[in-house]
């Protein structure tokens, strides 16, 4: 297995490593994060015009591959500089589209996404509790087509978005694995009714309520036969992509953490020289690089054709940023005292983001849980 990036995905992660460091300074992201967009349409447009966005997309798609480290590769450098922008909800609606039913119905929508298109995955719902299949929305069919009614939470730039990728129940019961589809609703939709509200790590999210939203016949992307199992890879590809750019926001925030002990003089000398705080940074260390090891696992078994081995290893990875994650940011706060919790450091933004990437697609509780039914369908599997 290579584990190696190729030519071309390290081109690209120094172009966009490059790009962040010169046109994306903190306090751009504290302006943009304040606008009614929750973006910056000019930092967002580069990004595309880089291939950020081709690169999270198949060559089906007009994309350059939207591989396991392709993936990685885009967000640990979002991460890197905590970029807000609307990638994630690229990622995952194009990856749906790209396992649709009839795919190349969707080409025109592929190539709005590779002119800057905002879209959004429109699945979470305020009762789920991370639960995957918990879909109370639920999809009518009628003469004209489907009908929507339901309620989805915490929709990443839902306000702001073209269209939505939208889950909906027209079979089974609310937590039944069997009977989700996936439905495109284009922002023109009516009875689609938005709350729009800011994120404390950055980024704007909406509330979607849908109200018999009637949509034509062929609004349906994926249908129910294959539906559990498209959002399976989706969210696996969410769950990849979150590690990664929590990846690239430990990196920054273990080397800030790292400079500021060696600067800081107490009792005559820097306190990184004390041991005991030696030793806490080697702690840290070992936390950064076990989530690092996670995710390169994850963006191999993302390229695979094991479909359980992928969810385990996308699943892990989540699991492991949200111990790790969560751990350096309360330690690199604590190791610089009452300014790790100031606004005018990068840190605490830094720290918001990491606890923040915990708690979306899945904590790490529910990842750990997800890990394990997941070997105990490997064990039965292999009985």
């Amino acid at each position: 297995m290579d584990f190696n990036l190729t030519d071309d995905q390290r081109m690209l992660a120094e172009t966009l490593g490059r790009y962040l460091a010169q046109r994306y300074p903190i306090e751009r992201r504290h302006a943009a994060a304040a606008s009614a967009l929750g973006y910056d349409p000019d930092v967002w447009q580069g990004l595309v015009e880089l291939g950020a966005v081709a690169a999270l997309l198949p060559e089906a798609a007009g994309g350059l591959g939207g591989g396991g480290f392709d993936i990685m590769t885009v967000f640990e450098q979002a991460g890197r500089a905590l970029v807000q922008e609307p990638l994630l909800g690229a990622l995952l609606v194009g990856q749906a589209l790209a396992r649709a039913d009839e795919p190349e119905r969707w080409q025109g929508h592929w190539q709005r996404m590779h002119e800057g298109a905002v879209v959004a995955l429109a699945h979470a719902e305020p009762d789920a509790h991370h639960a995957r299949w918990s879909v109370a929305t639920v999809a009518q069919h009628d003469p004209a087509g489907w009908v929507l009614d339901g309620h989805k939470a915490v929709v990443p730039f839902g306000a702001q978005a073209q269209g939505w990728l939208v889950s909906a129940r027209v079979g089974g019961g609310v937590h039944e694995r069997d009977g989700i589809a996936l439905f495109w609703v284009p922002r023109s939709a009516p009875g689609v009714q938005r709350r729009d509200y800011r994120r404390i790590d950055g980024g704007r999210a909406a509330e979607l309520v849908l109200r018999t939203v009637q949509l034509d016949a062929h609004a349906l992307v994926v249908g129910p036969a294959r539906g559990a199992e498209v959002l399976d890879a989706v969210l696996d590809a969410g769950a990849l992509a979150l590690s990664a750019e929590a990846l690239g926001a430990m990196e920054v925030a273990f080397e800030h953490t790292r400079q500021y002990l060696q600067t800081r003089q107490q009792f005559g000398r820097p306190i990184g020289s004390f041991q005991a705080l030696q030793h806490r940074m080697v702690d840290l260390w070992m936390g950064l690089e076990q989530t690092r090891s996670a995710v390169i696992n994850a963006a191999a078994a993302w390229d695979g054709d094991d479909p359980i081995q992928r969810a385990w290893a996308c699943a892990a990875a989540k699991a492991s940023v949200g111990r790790h994650g969560t751990h350096l940011a309360e330690e690199a706060i604590q190791l610089h005292g009452g300014m790790g919790m100031t606004w005018e450091l990068p840190l605490a933004h830094y720290a918001k983001r990491l606890v923040m990437i915990d708690h979306e697609l899945g904590d790490e509780d529910h990842h750990l849980q997800r890990c394990i039914e997941l070997m105990r369908q490997r064990a039965a599997a292999s009985a």
